[in-house]
């Protein structure tokens, strides 16, 4: 692998009380390490090997921070047009439109609904106006996904980090082979 390649790998960085908290390169994996701010997890025998007229140093894929960090305050945004969509990944719930957007109630204001994330949802024109003063089971058009308030940024990559990365059985996770025969 060329050098400029490998500084751009991704190392998943581990919080002090090892709750995974985002992606770097190597590049700033490196810098952490060197500094002290940070130690290398075994978790895999993934790593690289980088060097320089000084040092070799040995860059695994996980490390973990050494310094408390302070944990930033994060609130939950309010409940707007930019936010909903956001959440909603710029697609209608009903249909699945990416055109001519706008919010829906799930359950219609004037029968009591309240403008709150879980009651709120991006629809576009035509399934907003279909829908109309009814409910979704009304109306016949189940939502795509049950709407919810976002989460903490790094809550959210730690549960999508737990869900996608694999690790090998002798750390309690299962081989490729392994989790194809207990599908069987």
């Amino acid at each position: 692998m060329i050098a400029s390649q490998v500084l751009e790998q991704s190392v998943v960085v581990f919080s002090k009380n090892y709750l995974p908290i985002s992606k770097i390169n190597v590049r700033r994996a490196i810098q952490l390490l060197i500094a002290g701010k940070a130690e290398a997890l075994d978790l895999t025998q993934e790593s690289w090997l980088v060097r320089s007229p000084s040092i070799v140093l040995v860059v695994p894929a996980y490390i973990r921070l050494t310094v408390a960090s302070v944990e930033r305050i994060w609130k939950v945004p309010p409940v707007n047009r930019r936010e909903v969509l956001r959440r909603d990944n710029y697609t209608c719930q009903y249909c699945g439109s990416h055109k001519h957007l706008t919010l829906d109630h799930v359950i219609p204001v004037s029968r009591g609904g309240l403008h709150t994330w879980d009651n709120v949802v991006t629809a576009c024109e035509r399934c907003n106006q279909r829908k109309s003063d009814r409910t979704p089971i009304e109306a016949s058009m189940p939502l795509h996904t049950k709407p919810k308030a976002p989460m903490h940024p790094t809550v959210a990559f730690a549960e999508q980090f737990w869900r996608a990365e694999p690790f090998p059985p002798e750390i309690g996770g299962t081989s490729k082979h392994n989790a194809e025969t207990n599908i069987s």
